[in-house]
């Protein structure tokens, strides 16, 4: 049985990255050592992260590299006062602008210090093509 799933981005900036979630993004550390930082953001259903130095003997020798290639979602109730408070106050500089899609999502994405990207999302209702792609849950 499944008791926990999060990511872990392997980087090269560490501290800065633990930085960028905590500062901006509402998570609090758990556990913290100089290699290793295990993040958790509180409420209802309590989201988790962890950030690891890339070089650390607990990776297999062969995959100590920095991360690439990794998207993280974040829905939020009002993507437009996330753009206003990332992009607008806090200085991030947009990979993606704010724009509306038609599978349903109104969005932006930015990067954090290792290069992840961070797709700020509100769910929006899908045009008629998209509609008919979504399955009751």
């Amino acid at each position: 049985m499944l008791t926990s799933f999060y990511p872990v981005i392997a980087t090269a900036r560490l501290q800065e990255t633990v930085d960028f979630y905590t500062r901006l993004m509402g998570f609090g550390i758990t556990f913290e050592a100089d290699w290793y930082v295990s993040l958790r953001r509180p409420g209802t259903l309590p989201f988790e992260l962890a950030v690891l130095d890339h070089t650390h003997p607990t990776i297999p020798e062969g995959y100590r590299t920095p991360v690439t290639g990794l998207l993280l979602n974040f829905e939020v109730e009002d993507v437009d006062a996330e753009w206003e408070r990332l992009v607008v106050r806090e200085g991030l500089d947009p990979e993606l602008e704010l724009r509306t899609e038609e599978f349903g999502q109104r969005h932006f994405i930015v990067a954090d210090p290792s290069g992840v990207l961070i797709d700020v999302i509100t769910e929006i209702p899908p045009s008629g093509e998209y509609a008919d792609r979504f399955r009751a849950s």
